[in-house]
């Protein structure tokens, strides 16, 4: 074999047919045409690899003041359960990517971190579609941890983004309770999510009660609605559903996907909420009451 040419497969399989009488050089050759697990990896060989990974999912995470152990489980249709340690680095940020191939679903292995001083909570900030919002969650002291199996959701796209630091916010945090009725006199698919300061919900169209914190309540509203192919424009009011006043009016257009489209303003310390999204031009016809 010339020398600094690597044998093929086939060639090295040729080396140990029946009857044949391996040399030392062949067995070197064998040898040579495989990595050892000591053996780093080149620069240019790292980057062949990382390359080769482009189909794969990843989480993209940042850790600062972290003391502690998280894990999640990643789990696909082509793979067992993966457990993925997220490991707090000096410069606070890691990558590590998924085996199998999407869809990957989310969960929370393990959270045990250190106990919090007075009015320091755990901010945790994720984001299943790297196009799209982040979800939101306070929790540690008196607010509920994140527990095993936790369900972050269903990867949309390559990235998982995943960020967990501390914060003080100066004073003690309690969870209210927001009820949101959802009624959609359409035949289109819509969407809605609620939001507030660290705290936000999936993208829903049926009835939730929210979890969000007192420190900061106020609620606002997006929708998604594929109105492509559509010609009527349809409105999103929402009402105080204990009083009956109207709170806001969001507007989804004909012609167009809309996505993420806002509310058109805040409902602050509402616990009923009704949402009714309508063709616009039936608006006058619809019953509010």
């Amino acid at each position: 074999m010339e020398k600094n040419k690597l044998a093929t497969r086939e060639q090295l399989k040729k080396y140990f047919e029946k009857n044949k009488y391996p040399t030392q050089s062949q067995f070197a050759e064998l040898i040579d045409a495989f990595k050892h697990r000591e053996d780093l990896l080149t620069n240019k060989e790292a980057v062949i690899l990382v390359n080769s990974l482009e189909s794969n999912g990843l989480v993209n995470y940042s850790l600062r003041d972290i003391d502690g152990k998280i894990s999640i489980t990643v789990s696909s249709s082509t793979e067992e359960d993966q457990i993925i340690e997220l490991k707090n680095r000096d410069e606070y940020t890691g990558v590590q990517y998924f085996f199998g191939y999407s869809p990957y679903t989310i969960k929370a292995k393990e959270f045990i971190l250190e106990e919090l001083k007075e009015y320091e909570y755990y901010l945790l900030q994720y984001q299943i579609d790297s196009n799209y919002y982040y979800n939101y969650r306070l929790f540690g002291n008196n607010l509920p941890a994140i527990e095993k199996g936790f369900q972050f959701g269903t990867l949309k796209g390559r990235m998982f983004n995943f960020q967990l630091y501390k914060s003080n916010v100066g004073q003690k945090v309690t969870i209210v309770n927001t009820r949101i009725n959802f009624k959609n006199n359409t035949d289109v698919i819509i969407l809605y999510r609620a939001q507030s300061e660290n705290w936000g919900c999936r993208l829903v169209d049926e009835d939730i009660t929210t979890d969000h914190y007192s420190l900061w309540d106020y609620l606002y509203f997006y929708y998604n609605a594929d109105l492509s192919k559509i010609d009527q424009n349809i409105e999103c009011s929402i009402y105080n559903d204990d009083t009956g006043q109207l709170l806001m009016t969001g507007y989804l257009y004909a012609g167009q996907n809309n996505v993420n489209t806002w509310g058109g303003g805040s409902a602050n310390m509402v616990r009923n909420i009704r949402i009714e999204c309508s063709y616009q031009n039936n608006q006058n016809n619809q019953n509010v009451s």
